[in-house]
């Protein structure tokens, strides 16, 4: 039966709730302390379940060693005193515990034997390397440690606790739905999933995932849609007679370089910027034209993706097929230009998790 719900992700900017500067500096060390103990500790599941599920390759142990990777109490020739998840987690009691809330460690631990177990085949295979972790990783919870949720004064924001920090959500002017989705979370009528805390360039965010119903179409198994994504026009899709294009070399590549172009004349003048802080101070202008090229980018390759699942629901399509799609993204990888100017697999992704929120299935060719 096909499932009439999906997960989604809503990133939204958080604030510690606090006028006393101490108080602020303290919770963003103790959040950055917690980031670099998840950091190790996710690196370290990752270790010990590849050991644990290879243990048998490792042909120079005695013969007494039993192969079996199991709770020695269930099941016969196990070699486990516990249950496979509890053998991680037992090992990040024993190294963190009482440094970090357990409720992380524990959300840690199960999602990463998750991942571990749903990819392990594609290491055998070799089609895929182990999950490598870094620094920065986003921190996960369970929704029920989120306390005492409400309006701010204002009523454009709103305030929580998590592990004892109080948080103040800045959704700015927001123009998508999240106050919308926050204020749905604090009535009850819409639930929070697990979710994670991910600090990024100083600043903080909730990843808040949530459950939502799928769009209701009426779709036809029977009409396929085929869609191809190439430089010249980001999508163009068929659909028996029907033939769209969406976008152009011009509005999408032109504007790009015309940025970058921007980019190089900005690198020409800034050792005559004024400086105060070194290097940051002088190089801010550059900073903001990269950020500009990449909000350009996302918002077009959002419009692009919202359009072509519009035209197949518009249609009827049931089935997206993108053609060549594969070939196309060998290419880019060899090819210097395309791979740098034109974002094959962000516009993929868009699409498919627009198409998956419609009812239509993607098929990648």
């Amino acid at each position: 039966m096909e499932k009439t719900r999906m997960v989604v992700i809503r990133k939204i900017q958080l604030l510690i709730d606090s006028e006393d500067q101490e108080v602020i500096k303290n919770a963003i060390g103790q959040l950055y302390n917690w980031q670099w103990i998840c950091f190790r500790a996710a690196n370290m599941i990752m270790s010990h379940l590849f050991i644990q599920e290879k243990v048998r390759d490792f042909f120079y142990l005695t013969e007494e060693i039993r192969l079996k990777i199991a709770d020695e109490k269930k099941q016969e020739n196990g070699i486990l005193k516990c249950s496979r998840e509890s053998t991680t987690y037992t090992l990040l009691s024993k190294h963190f515990k009482g440094q970090i809330p357990t409720n992380i460690l524990s959300h840690l631990n199960h999602t990463l034997l998750s991942y571990f177990s749903k990819e392990k085949d594609a290491y055998w295979k070799g089609e895929r390397s182990l999950r490598n972790y870094k620094r920065n990783i986003a921190m996960p919870f369970g929704a029920r440690v989120i306390f005492k949720m409400a309006k701010t004064a204002d009523r454009r924001n709103f305030t929580f606790r998590l592990f004892r920090i109080p948080f103040k959500t800045y959704l700015g002017k927001d123009r998508s739905d999240k106050k919308m989705v926050l204020e749905r979370i604090m009535e009850g009528t819409l639930k929070l999933l697990a979710s994670h805390i991910q600090l990024d360039k100083g600043k903080i965010f909730l990843l808040a995932a949530i459950e939502e119903e799928k769009e209701q179409h009426t779709l036809d198994p029977a009409i396929i849609a085929e869609a191809s994504l190439s430089i010249e026009h980001p999508v163009t899709v068929k659909i028996g007679n029907y033939e769209h294009a969406i976008g152009n070399r011009e509005e999408l590549l032109h504007r790009r370089l015309a940025i970058r172009s921007a980019v190089d004349r900005v690198k020409k003048a800034v050792a005559f910027n004024r400086g105060g802080h070194g290097k940051k101070r002088k190089a801010k202008s550059i900073e903001d034209y990269r950020h500009m090229e990449k909000r350009y980018v996302e918002q077009k390759l959002h419009v692009y993706s919202r359009m072509l699942i519009d035209f197949c629901v518009k249609h009827r399509a049931a089935t997206l097929l993108l053609i060549n799609q594969q070939e196309k993204e060998e290419i880019a990888k060899e090819d210097h230009y395309l791979l740098q100017n034109w974002s094959y697999y962000s516009l993929k992704d868009k699409i498919s998790f627009k198409a998956a929120k419609a009812g239509i299935q993607v098929i990648v060719e």
